[in-house]
């Protein structure tokens, strides 16, 4: 099994390899049938978070369940874990395994336990989740089963479960019960891929943040790339873009995006929009101009070209041919949830993003050799850019405006963007203020911002990031690792809107993750100048860091990087690249 130079896996790997069928399969069954390239993992849990016990004699041994074990049942007396259940009383424990995960959950009784034993299985991404019921506290079992009731078998293993996850909690629900634990084992289900891009630096803070972005995307990248994976397992086009470029920065190629955008391509015909939202298919653009500048392959962009001409073609009559202005109609005008109360805000974000999609037409058409529609998308945003709307102060689209060349980068971050520091930021268009403050050249509050918004959620017990996160969330809260004391907020059942309230709302979101991607590229430096990595500018803002390291994947190999800043000011760089890569250091 590949080495992943992460920290998250805990205990000994079964690895299970996606097979073609036995032979005694016929050719009906291959027509049938698609392989996992996933693999898993079984992990022993970390701690004992709480446990009901009565007055001591319903629970022994439970810290049996914290030691590694082998998965197999065993015909002997060892000592296991036992719970128990009276007339009145039922055992119940909850387990932390360390880190969210993505998976199910593998029971193996010993031969204490009465046949057919009925549980409890409840998950969590939080402790409170973990101690919930469905539709109190905005709990579901929406996506993916994380609160149900099964049947154990005597002597046996049983596995159940696929969810997001970190805790688990189980409760006896019959009395007068013996339960004996031999084992209970998160299965960990993942893709077993290398960790080719890495960052490091003086400040701790910032390289958890990189990591956990990129754990974050790592665990949605299923068989599809998902946004979420407790709910929204699903393939949102806009919310993949920053997950696109995490997996560019930290993975490199990987079959999953392709598949996602094909995906939604082919579930899209037009003039339909994706995910029933006009801004999802403008992120489809930029998605593929983006992944054929990491990429280079010019092969599968070709196979885009019907849809992506088409698709072009129907957005050029959604533009006011007089007044530059976008008529985007018959879906959700949407940019992300918390900027969705300011219609004004989102009426200019659109109108920035349609330009964006323009622009990054005109790339794809003029790579495709079609002459005629780049020239018609160039002409389209440049009347497009005639027509500024009020950004109505809203941080979404003032960023936006700017990555559009419709407002100066620096007077949308002076008067917008680092108003108010983090506050107003959001975890999806995040990504899209660090970006803009950054072609203001304002990188030192753009770092400060990354360690004060994403790192909130890190000092929330945070192993991954969430879908959304407010700074005011913070005061008088308790972490998501613990049982709430009295007197203090739960920062995850007291807060959320729109469709992520309490309890539903995810603590692991793909499009959470921008500063992995914004940190390989300002930080470390890394900016692509030609497609499929064959020229980078290594152009690093350290900020008042005094060094950066790190890593990062092209398709012709790994290239490796390091910066230290001298006394007076000036930074060092080294550069090792493969051969196909040339590079040009701006310091």
């Amino acid at each position: 099994m590949k080495k992943i130079i992460f920290l998250y896996l805990l205990s000994v790997a079964t690895v299970i390899e996606a097979q073609q069928l036995p032979p005694v399969f016929g050719n009906e069954y291959a027509d049938k049938s698609f392989n996992d390239s996933r693999t898993r993992v079984y992990l022993a849990p970390q701690r004992i978070v709480w446990k009901y016990d009565g007055e001591g004699q319903l629970i022994h041994n439970a810290e049996k369940l914290l030691e590694k074990g082998n998965g197999q049942s065993e015909l002997t007396n060892r000592a296991t874990c036992k719970m128990r259940s009276t007339e009145n009383e039922y055992a119940s424990i909850l387990l932390d395994f360390g880190k969210e995960i993505h998976g199910g959950l593998q029971i193996i009784t010993d031969v204490a336990t009465r046949n057919n034993v009925k549980i409890r299985v409840r998950f969590g991404e939080s402790v409170s989740e973990a101690m919930s019921t469905v539709n109190v506290q905005g709990a579901t079992n929406d996506h993916a089963m994380r609160d149900f009731t099964m049947s154990l078998p005597w002597l046996g293993v049983a596995e159940t479960g696929n969810s997001g996850f970190r805790f688990v909690r189980i409760d006896l629900t019959e009395p007068n019960t013996t339960l004996g634990l031999k084992e209970v084992n998160a299965i960990f289900t993942y893709r077993d891929i290398p960790y080719l891009g890495s960052f490091r630096c003086n400040d701790e803070r910032l390289n958890r943040i990189w990591m956990t972005g990129a754990y974050t995307v790592h665990l949605n990248m299923q068989e599809y790339i998902w946004d979420g994976i407790k709910r929204d397992r699903l393939v949102w086009l806009g919310d993949l873009h920053p997950e696109v470029m995490t997996v560019s920065s930290v993975f490199g190629y990987n079959e999953v995006i392709p598949k996602s955008l094909d995906l939604a391509r082919d579930i899209t015909p037009l003039p339909g929009w994706m995910n029933g939202m006009s801004s999802y298919s403008l992120w489809w653009i930029i998605i593929h101009r983006d992944w054929y500048k990491y990429q280079g392959n010019l092969p599968y962009l070709k196979e885009q070209q019907e849809y992506l001409t088409n698709l072009l073609n129907l957005l050029l009559t959604k533009v006011d041919a007089a007044t530059g202005k976008e008529k985007l109609d018959g879906g959700s005008r949407f940019l992300d949830w918390p900027s969705s109360p300011n219609i004004k805000g989102i009426d200019a974000g659109l109108q920035a993003l349609m330009t964006l999609a323009f622009e990054a037409g005109a790339e794809l058409s003029a790579i495709l050799g079609d002459k005629s529609l780049a020239e018609k998308c160039s002409a389209t945003v440049e009347l497009m850019r005639k027509n500024v709307p009020d950004h109505n102060q809203l941080k979404q689209a003032a960023a936006l405006l700017a990555l559009a060349d419709m407002l100066p980068a620096k007077k949308a971050d002076d008067e917008t963007l680092s108003a108010g520091g983090a506050k107003g930021f959001s975890t999806f268009y995040g990504y899209y203020m660090l970006q803009a403050q950054a072609k203001a050249g304002n990188y030192r509050t753009a770092m400060d911002n990354i360690s004060k918004f994403w790192g909130g959620m890190l000092d929330m017990g945070a192993t991954t990031f969430w879908e959304d996160f407010n700074l005011d969330w913070l005061d008088n809260a308790a972490g998501i690792d613990e049982i709430v004391p009295e007197g203090k907020k739960d920062i995850h059942a007291d807060f959320g809107d729109y469709c992520y309230k309490k309890l539903r709302h995810s603590l692991c979101h793909g499009w959470a993750s921008g500063p992995t991607a914004w940190l390989s590229e300002h930080v470390l430096g890394v900016k692509v100048v030609e497609p499929g990595c064959k020229v980078l500018n290594i152009e690093p803002h350290l900020g008042d860091l005094e060094w950066v390291e790190g890593t990062f994947p092209t398709p012709h190999g790994v290239v490796h990087i390091s910066h230290k800043k001298s006394p007076d000011g000036k930074i060092k760089t080294n550069v090792k690249a493969p051969k196909g890569v040339k590079y040009h250091i701006i310091n």
